[in-house]
Formats: C-alpha cells, sequence, structure tokens
C-alpha cells in the first residue's frame, strides 16, 4: 500500500500530472483495504468511485438497500484525507467529502499512511 500511494504523491502535492488510472485505481483500493483493517466492521460505507467501496467500523450492519451510513469522495480527496495532507473537517467544510449517518465521521481512522 504505501508504494502505490508514494507512487501519487507527486500528483497530490501538484508537482506531476494525474498519474495512469491503473497507479491511481491500486492507490486508493489499497489505501482503502487498509483503511477496512484499522476498522473491521460493516456499519460505514466508504465510497471512492469508480475505484473502490469498502465497509468498516464496528456497529449496526446494513444488509439490502442503501447503508445508513456513507462516506463519499473522489480519489484525490481520499488520498489526501488517506495521507494526512487534508483533514477531515477541512474536507467536509469545502464538500469535498459527503457524509451521511451519525456514525459516519472516519477523522479518528485518518491518516491511514504518513510519509
Amino acid at each position: 500500500m504505501r508504494a502505490a500511494v508514494q507512487a501519487v504523491l507527486p500528483w497530490l502535492s501538484g508537482e506531476a500530472d494525474q498519474p495512469p488510472r491503473p497507479a491511481l485505481a491500486a492507490a486508493v483500493r489499497l489505501s482503502l483495504r487498509t483503511l477496512e483493517q484499522l476498522a473491521p466492521g460493516r456499519s460505514v460505507e466508504v465510497r471512492v468511485p469508480p475505484f473502490a467501496a469498502v465497509q468498516c467500523i464496528e456497529g449496526p450492519r446494513h444488509t439490502r438497500g442503501t447503508p445508513p451510513n456513507v462516506v463519499e469522495t473522489d480519489a484525490r480527496t481520499w488520498l489526501l484525507l488517506a495521507t494526512g495532507a487534508l483533514t477531515w473537517t477541512d474536507a467536509l467544510d469545502s464538500a469535498q467529502v459527503t457524509a451521511s449517518g451519525t456514525r459516519a465521521d472516519i477523522s479518528a481512522l485518518l491518516p491511514v499512511v504518513r510519509f
């Protein structure tokens, strides 16, 4: 995961163009899997379309339809959050992240990797 995210750091810092889709997808998917491992459970769904979605955090589990606790953002914002380059509060305040439900605050789990 660390190597995959490190490969996209120049793009995140504005020093390079967007990386190839496979590199971006690997960074997103592996960092989301790390989040899933840090907080196993099924009460919150974290979505980064079109690359991946994971369920995490212990608590009430949903089985059908739209989950009651959803976090959704784009790949760049997710990776900025995952690396600590963007805070959860700033992402919410600037509408870069949507978080619905009483358990959708994942700020305590971020960042998932530090450089």
